[in-house]
């Protein structure tokens, strides 16, 4: 029996486009532009490495944002305040049945505050295991094994785990906890009949 599931956020609990879209059509910064930045450093402030902040200020100079760091955060985080409500509604009926909902999710720490506080998550999930706490990411195993340690006396096998990167999902397979694609919401509905 489930007991316990966790929810990836970007793709899965979030379903807008990428923000990077609006930045290259607003403010002529490309995606080529912004990717040394996301695939180099942004990649140690997911895991507590390096503050987002601080590693981010050079290259808005060389992108020439015209506006401060904290501004260019805003932004990229409100532009990517895209809730599927139809999914959060079904999590909340899931919580009143009484099975345990957690975000796990690879965040920095001011997107982190962002989605719990800003778009509530806080109060719609009963945790959360996200890779800037944890030190590592998915699809690293350590990542589940970590985020389980956190949810006492539920075994793996009562977990179930929705990720919309298949690799992801073999992950957590890997780890030992049950885990689904996901592609849709009405998907995701037909394949929770199996399990609740």
């Amino acid at each position: 029996m489930i007991k316990t599931i966790l929810f990836d956020v970007d793709g899965v609990l979030l379903n807008g486009q990428s923000f990077t879209i609006e930045l290259e059509r607003e403010y002529g910064i490309s995606y080529d532009m912004t990717q040394p930045f996301f695939k180099g450093p942004f990649r140690d402030s997911t895991v507590g490495l390096r503050d987002m902040k601080e590693v981010l200020e050079p290259y808005l100079k060389e992108w020439k944002w015209p506006h401060g760091t904290d501004d260019f955060l805003e932004y990229w985080f409100t532009k990517e305040h895209s809730i599927d409500q139809s999914l959060i509604n079904y999590i909340q009926r899931l919580r009143a049945a009484g099975t345990k909902c957690y975000l796990a999710t690879n965040q920095e720490r001011y997107r982190t505050t962002y989605i719990m506080e800003r778009m509530g998550f806080a109060d719609m999930f009963d945790g959360i295991f996200v890779s800037n706490d944890l030190g590592v990411k998915k699809p690293d195993v350590a990542f589940f094994e970590k985020a389980h340690q956190q949810i006492p006396g539920v075994a793996k096998e009562e977990i179930l785990f929705w990720d919309d990167l298949a690799e992801n999902v073999a992950a957590a397979e890997a780890y030992g906890i049950q885990a689904e694609l996901y592609t849709n919401f009405d998907d995701f509905t037909k394949k929770m009949e199996l399990y609740v």
